[in-house]
């Protein structure tokens, strides 16, 4: 049994690996931080062999790239787990636009180039297990994470309606929403974020990881753990529209 991480060198990715090592899985982790994959490979080598390839999966062909290096190699992925993200907060300015397309390229063509490539295999096979990892904020259009909760959202739909596909040849879809987190994404200050973990307002990667694993199993379509996924969205929602412009504008100075 073979499992292809992205991201899989540290946050959630490195949970992934981890946990799926624990249940005896062989591991293909995929990242753009090459001495991160190398600890990584170090720490869970052993009870289960470990590849690694060192790539930037936030360009336009990088699926087809990493599809064909699998190929070469002999690799035959029984899961696959799109981790890898990128996550900036600010106000969009022209400049911003290497950026922007960096994200879309990571979180909308390169997941769908590898769901739809690797997903051909699975049908063949007739079996296999694709997780996509969305976020809350594919529920919250607001300032400041614009392009970021826009790709979320378009990983969430595409994830649902995906799985209905896939589901009459034994391939189980499942997208995973999570809400705060502890991992380095976000930059959060150290002390903030260990308050956030007692407090249970941020959930550990070990949380998130254990029940996006058995949902995908289970095959569930979508799994969005923590009450803030019910919370947060619907009072966003109910704020008018000015208030929230006058909060953008008073964050902005």
């Amino acid at each position: 049994m073979v499992a292809l991480i992205t991201g899989g060198s540290s946050g959630m990715g490195l949970e992934f690996a981890r946990q799926l090592a624990a249940r005896g899985y062989d591991l293909v982790l995929v990242s753009n931080q090459e001495q991160a994959l190398a600890d990584t490979a170090r720490e869970l080598s052993g009870p289960v062999s470990v590849r690694t390839r060192f790539q930037d999966l936030a360009q336009e062909r990088s699926a087809d790239g990493l599809v064909a290096w699998c190929d070469a190699q002999g690799l035959v992925p029984d899961v696959i787990v799109n981790d890898a993200g990128m996550f900036f907060f600010k106000e969009l300015q022209a400049e911003d636009l290497d950026r922007v397309q960096a994200m879309i390229h990571l979180h909308v063509t390169t997941i769908t180039r590898l769901c739809l490539l690797f997903g051909a295999r699975m049908k063949e096979r007739g079996s296999g297990y694709i997780l996509n990892v969305s976020s809350m904020a594919a529920r919250l259009p607001v300032p400041g994470i614009t392009v970021y909760s826009a790709t979320k959202a378009y990983l969430r739909s595409f994830g649902r309606s995906l799985s209905y596909e896939m589901e009459p040849y034994g391939v189980g879809v499942t997208t995973v929403c999570p809400a705060a987190i502890a991992t380095p994404l976000y930059n959060l200050d150290e002390k903030w974020m260990r308050i956030g973990v007692r407090t249970r307002f941020i959930h550990t990667p070990e949380w998130l990881v254990r029940r996006s694993l058995r949902a995908m199993f289970h095959r569930r379509r979508l799994i969005q753990p923590s009450s803030m996924n019910v919370w947060l969205p619907a009072l966003i929602a109910l704020l008018p529209g000015p208030v929230i412009s006058r909060i953008w504008e008073k964050y902005k100075a």
